[in-house]
């Protein structure tokens, strides 16, 4: 399992080197954000100090990289699909779930790279953040990679259909972008808007990834954005893999 996994990711990391380009390009929309829109927002915070926007911030744009990298990442294997390259893949003696977690696997890798680049361009204009909180972060950020992409893949699997899983994607995307609060925290805005909040997971991953950045390693988002991302991750990771199963049937 373990050795049939890392060799479709190994192969997925070569694929990638031979064209690195697209996965720097994803990043810069995040570090525009930071550069140009981040110091608008002094009158945001309690203090205006620069440290304190890039806490309140960053984590909005890291969980930028997540979900829009991620959500796409199902496109590649819509191509294969049409091909017939995947069904050669799953009806081949390699372990089928493989044929995903390798995938997976290079996507966490490729978000947790582009997440310390972000941090580290954060830092240079003035973040602080402490090791501890750096690492959680990073973890965080592959949690909601492996979700993201798990779901990328199933939704490939089951429309086979670029169009329609670009719609499907930015349909739910940008409502559940805007109500996480990716840009300004939610608690700046109407009541009812705060309510609608609770019910969005990558609202608590936004949330997270601030108490992190602020150095509250006890505030209850943490664990509560850990738990509903495994959670969502594990369901989507299962559900692509049964279907490359029904493409192999």
């Amino acid at each position: 399992m373990i050795r049939q996994t890392s060799l479709f990711l190994g192969y997925e990391l070569r694929f990638l080197l031979r064209n690195p380009v697209w996965p720097l390009f994803g990043i810069m929309q995040p570090v525009l954000y930071l550069v140009f829109f981040a110091p608008l927002l002094g009158k945001t915070t309690s203090s205006g100090s620069m440290p304190e926007v890039l806490a309140m911030f960053t984590p909005g744009s890291m969980m930028m990289i997540a979900l829009f990298g991620s959500l796409f990442a199902g496109f590649g294997m819509i191509n294969e699909t049409r091909n017939g390259v995947l069904e050669r893949l799953a009806v081949s003696p390699a372990w089928p779930p493989a044929i995903i977690l390798g995938r997976v696997a290079k996507d966490m890798l490729v978000l947790v790279v582009q997440a310390i680049l972000v941090m580290g361009v954060a830092i240079l204009m003035g973040l602080r953040i402490g090791l501890p909180e750096f690492l959680i972060m990073l973890l965080l950020m592959a949690v909601t990679g492996l979700f993201a992409a798990s779901l990328s893949y199933g939704l490939a699997l089951a429309i086979k259909d670029e169009n329609g899983v670009s719609q499907l994607v930015q349909f739910f995307a940008m409502p559940l972008t805007l109500i996480a609060g990716l840009f300004l925290p939610v608690s700046l805005g109407p009541d009812w808007l705060q309510t609608l909040a609770r019910f969005n997971p990558l609202y608590y991953g936004v949330e997270a990834g601030r108490s992190l950045f602020r150095g509250d390693l006890g505030d209850s988002t943490i664990p509560i954005a850990f738990a509903l991302l495994i959670g969502l991750a594990l369901i989507t990771l299962v559900w692509s893999m049964r279907s490359l199963r029904r493409l192999a049937a």
